[in-house]
């Protein structure tokens, strides 16, 4: 079944057309920003709208089929972050010069890893982004 563009187009107002993990806002990135499947439909996930959210091309790579990853404080495996039921400002902040997420919590900490949200082409163009004075968001909801 594939995604109706109502249901597309819903998801992207409910996400606020930014990356639920990277909080990249689509008209920043090279990029139409892309359906993500929460629970990707490689392990069982559905189309349903529930279960979809908006990422950037980068976030939605390095997910893959990931759902839960290691947490390297607690020595645990958990799940990662979900952008439709978790509070991003929860789980993560962003450095002082804003160029970095930092994990919060277990699951916010597994997930900067699992993504790979601090790579060198996120950080690089962040630093652009906040001397551009585009960068950090300060609406970090939902």
């Amino acid at each position: 079944m594939a995604i109706s563009e109502e249901v597309g187009f819903r998801v992207s107002a409910q996400a606020q057309n930014r990356c639920g993990y990277c909080r990249s806002l689509e008209m920043y990135v090279l990029g139409i920003l892309e359906i993500d499947h929460i629970i990707p439909k490689a392990i069982g996930g559905t189309d349903e709208e529930e279960n979809l959210w908006l990422a950037c091309s980068l976030c939605n790579n390095y997910k893959g089929t990931q759902t839960d990853a290691f947490d390297q404080v607690t020595q645990k495996h958990v799940k990662l972050f979900n952008p439709r039921t978790q509070q991003w400002s929860h789980n993560f902040a962003w450095s002082e010069d804003a160029t970095e997420i930092i994990g919060l919590t277990d699951c916010g900490r597994a997930t900067v890893t699992a993504l790979q949200l601090n790579n060198n082409i996120a950080v690089t163009v962040r630093r652009q982004w906040v001397s551009a004075g585009w960068h950090p968001p300060t609406d970090i909801s939902p």
